[in-house]
């Protein structure tokens, strides 16, 4: 964990609510990967204790590319300073053919990075977008991804976890990574978790990841804001996620 400054290069809207934030970074930075993350404040700004936490979507030599919602103005020559890396890279399976990405009522921002990764290894990737998810363009992503939009709720006690060929889809995927709402992840997940179960039967160890996104005070370990209790242990998300085996947590 390193705290450093960043400068805004580029700032490029890519749908009606993300824009793309081009950073000019150190680089220690520029070593991050898929999973891993920032957390960010501007410089000039003392708004007091909490940092943003900014998902990168691009990495390159010397710059990061974040993505951020159109709500928040940014300039390019704008100084942010950033604490990171945060987290552990998804652990991916070393013999992995096909990947499965799952963002619940909320951005798939923190799963974009892994799509040009995985493609450029010749792995099919498939990003299903369920619940308010739906409302997010994906015109900007890679053509070879792709994308499923699940069925809208025709009845309010009707559920909101189909999709076309939903079964095919989650006995395709060699393993998945999900994305929910913040307001009650350890619910949404443990809904995702029911589900796949239901498809499956058995929902095997290093196949359904959960990335968890709580509020990081600190980053590196010191608070413990971010524990989530294992079956093994104290997990804090900070240090030893986002990404975590959902057969593995207590939900």
């Amino acid at each position: 964990m390193k705290e450093t400054q960043a400068v805004i290069q580029r700032v490029k809207q890519i749908n009606d609510t993300h824009q793309h934030v081009v950073l000019a970074v150190d680089e220690s930075l520029s070593t991050i990967k898929q999973g891993q993350s920032l957390l960010a404040r501007e410089s000039e700004s003392w708004h007091p204790y909490l940092r943003e936490h900014w998902w990168p979507v691009v990495s390159g030599k010397n710059s990061i590319t974040v993505e951020r919602p159109t709500a928040s103005r940014y300039v390019p020559g704008q100084v942010i300073n950033v604490l990171g890396l945060v987290g552990q890279p998804f652990r991916f399976r070393r013999t992995l053919r096909t990947v499965l990405l799952l963002a619940y009522d909320t951005p798939p921002t923190p799963l974009l990075m892994t799509i040009p990764w995985l493609l450029g290894n010749n792995i099919a990737v498939t990003m299903v977008l369920l619940g308010s998810a739906t409302e997010y363009k994906t015109e900007h992503l890679p053509p070879e991804l792709e994308v499923v939009l699940g069925e809208v709720k025709v009845e309010p006690d009707s559920t909101d976890f189909q999709w076309p060929s939903r079964v095919t889809t989650v006995g395709w995927a060699d393993q998945v990574f999900v994305a929910v709402a913040q307001d009650n992840e350890a619910h949404r997940f443990s809904r995702v978790l029911q589900m796949f179960g239901d498809l499956r039967n058995d929902v095997p160890k290093n196949y359904l990841f959960g990335v968890f996104r709580p509020t990081l005070p600190c980053g590196v370990g010191a608070c413990y804001a971010c524990m989530i209790p294992t079956k093994d242990a104290q997990t804090l998300i900070c240090t030893d996620g986002p990404a975590l085996d959902l057969t593995l947590v207590k939900l």
